[in-house]
């Protein structure tokens, strides 16, 4: 069970860096390019149950660029997230299956 979760921790890791890059990519794009910069706010359900999951997950979308986690309700188990351009919620938060398989 130990080395599982390191696995998943290594593995949550490594997508988040590899989704760090790339969204620092796609901004950087958008930027240079003049792209289409379309801001909206979205509530975002959570799959996570420990308020240490939902938190690491909220400061994951921070650290994604072109994303920013306003707020964090754990009772009900939704962040209200900013987002540059309107996006699908698995591109938003690909990494919360790694952070359940880790902590939960």
């Amino acid at each position: 069970m130990f080395l599982t979760r390191i696995f998943y921790a290594i593995a949550y890791f490594i997508v988040l860096i590899y989704e760090i890059i790339k969204s620092t990519i796609d901004v950087t794009m958008r930027i240079i390019k003049g792209g289409k910069i379309d801001p909206v706010v979205v509530d975002i359900d959570t799959i996570l149950e420990r308020p240490i999951s939902q938190t690491i997950l909220a400061n994951s979308i921070t650290l994604t660029p072109g994303t920013l986690s306003v707020d964090l309700d754990s009772k009900n188990k939704i962040i209200k997230v900013a987002i540059i351009a309107p996006r699908e919620k698995k591109d938003v938060i690909p990494f919360e299956p790694y952070i359940k398989k880790m902590l939960e």
